[in-house]
């Protein structure tokens, strides 16, 4: 692969039914006119939710390995069908599985081999892959904890040697409040790692605390915005401006996120 891929993380509140994968194709059609990318998808808003709920119509302590694969199978659609969407607009894109991305865990690591993923690049302009799962070194799936699809998108980027990772939220990054509840919210257009991760704690779910422990090992930049053009994003780095909360109350930091 002669230069490193983009990897982009569509999470559950993008993918909210099938208008809005057409979108979702629409959007990345229009950005393969470079290096490949690498799309990380979530299962679509409410499906892991509805599978737990259908375990637990079953029985009401599921057996961890058992629910493991239900949860996958919300993820493994994701992917299949948002590739289904770019082949009909005429972008050479495939679906991988699981095992095909290379990420594994052992113990409390998780690490990826990027080998099929890099002949998957080289021979098409998307390749998705679901978020969320890795497998053990014995091939079992497992899952990566809630909102694990960023933790999958910065490991890959990280693996396949991407400087940044961009995360699709329904919300364009980190505001001084829930933009939704604050009609006086700002919106941060840059933040350091720790600062993130003291928003993470004070209760903001925008980027997974592990995700954001893991790209500052990794170095990975991570950009945060929504499909739509029009919108502002927020960089989470090593030098992000942390100054920006210095004087916030705690309670007010938070922005909903995917």
């Amino acid at each position: 692969m002669a230069e490193a891929p983009i990897v982009i993380k569509l999470g559950g509140s993008v993918l909210t039914g099938r208008r809005a994968y057409a979108r979702a194709a629409r959007w990345l059609s229009g950005r393969v006119f470079g290096p490949p990318l690498l799309v990380v998808v979530s299962a679509e808003q409410g499906e892991t939710d509805r599978l737990q709920a259908e375990a637990e119509a079953i029985s009401a302590s599921p057996d961890p390995r058992a629910l493991d694969l239900l949860w996958a199978t919300g993820e493994l659609r994701s992917a299949a069908l948002l590739a289904l969407h770019l082949q009909s607009r005429g972008v050479p894109a495939c679906a991988l599985n699981v095992h095909e991305t290379g990420l594994h865990r052992a113990g409390g690591a998780l690490a990826a081999r990027a080998g099929e993923l890099t002949r998957a690049l080289e021979s098409h302009a998307v390749v998705v892959v679901p978020g969320f799962l890795g497998a053990t070194d014995r091939g079992a799936i497992v899952s990566l904890g809630r909102g694990a699809s960023d933790l999958t998108a910065v490991t890959l980027a990280a693996a396949l040697g991407a400087g940044h990772c961009e995360l699709i939220k329904d919300v364009p990054g980190y505001f001084t409040a829930d933009p939704a509840a604050h009609a006086d919210a700002r919106h941060l257009p840059h933040l350091d790692f720790d600062t993130a991760l003291g928003m993470a704690a004070a209760g903001c779910a925008l980027v997974q605390p592990a995700a954001l422990h893991a790209a500052e090992a990794h170095g990975v930049r991570l950009l945060i915005t929504t499909t739509r053009a029009d919108d502002p994003r927020t960089v989470v780095s090593t030098t992000g401006a942390h100054h920006a909360f210095c004087h916030e109350d705690h309670s007010r930091r938070a922005a909903v996120g995917a």
